[in-house]
């Protein structure tokens, strides 16, 4: 007799077990929990239940994901910082390129400047020196030069 009321009260508290519980916060910024929804809030928000029943409520994105799924998050995240690496990089090499040629050229403007007489070789080996137009032209190139490679 004893068993048959312990197992008659399990069932009738089992059913408790089902009810939704809800949360909202009152006006004094406390939160409560409940089961029931009181009558003075006008919005609750839904809790997952715990308890493993109705699983199939629970919203998708508390669901655990599967090994492919994380391994496919993986690979993207990877793959995306090699592409910010990369481009890091290139960015850089740029800029050492760019800082290269800018010493390059103000270099290359000084020496002209100086009136250090200046010698070209020829297709024939032979030493040629630079007229003064031929000069003015060079400083003009290596000015030029310098606008475009230096900030």
């Amino acid at each position: 007799m004893k068993a048959s009321i312990s197992i008659i009260a399990l069932v009738l508290l089992s059913f408790n077990a089902q009810a939704a519980l809800h949360k909202w916060v009152d006006a004094e910024g406390k939160v409560h929990y409940s089961d029931t929804i009181p009558p003075e809030v006008s919005t609750t928000q839904n809790v997952r239940n715990i308890s493993g029943k109705d699983r199939g409520d629970a919203p998708a994105d508390n669901a655990p994901k599967s090994l492919a799924e994380r391994e496919a998050e993986f690979k993207k995240s990877r793959q995306a910082k090699e592409d910010k690496a990369e481009k890091k990089a290139q960015t850089e090499a740029q800029a050492e390129a760019r800082s290269r040629n800018c010493e390059a050229s103000r270099q290359n403007a000084r020496m002209i400047e100086e009136g250090v007489r200046i010698t070209t070789y020829d297709a024939k080996g032979e030493r040629t020196f630079l007229d003064d137009e031929t000069r003015a032209k060079k400083l003009e190139e290596a000015r030029e030069a310098i606008r475009n490679n230096c900030d």
